[in-house]
């Protein structure tokens, strides 16, 4: 006497694959179009950080720290860039594992405006050093 399973019961014995999200095309286009905007973005906070060299305009009287000046406004020019490079990883692994995107290169915008006003203070704080 033999005992044999039907067919249909070896299909239960695989775990059954969890079907992928399907993509969503509103995000994909989305993102693409703020991935290109993105070293626009880049450019104008780096170029916003070359307006922090007029701060030594104020060393006239004063002394000023060069050094702290020339790190902020470097950090300035060059943050924007890293923000840029790290977002641009950021959404390509996110589009690829099909998750939601659109908001990665909006937070990248943020951050590069947040590395200009952080690059501003440390200009600032090599202007009022005595």
């Amino acid at each position: 006497m033999t005992y044999s399973l039907s067919p249909d019961s070896y299909r239960t014995l695989r775990p059954e694959r969890s079907p992928r999200s399907p993509r969503r095309g509103w995000d994909l286009v989305l993102t693409v179009v703020l991935l290109v905007l993105l070293p626009l973005a880049a450019l104008a906070c780096s170029y916003a950080g070359f307006f922090l060299a007029f701060a030594s305009d104020a060393c006239g009287p004063v002394t000023c720290n060069y050094d702290v000046m020339n790190a902020g406004l470097w950090f300035a020019v060059i943050a924007p860039w890293v923000v840029l490079l790290l977002a641009l990883v950021v959404a390509i692994i996110r589009l690829v594992r099909h998750r939601i995107t659109f908001w990665v290169p909006l937070v990248g915008i943020v951050l590069m405006a947040a590395t200009w006003f952080i690059a501003a203070a440390i200009v600032g704080a090599g202007v009022s050093a005595s």
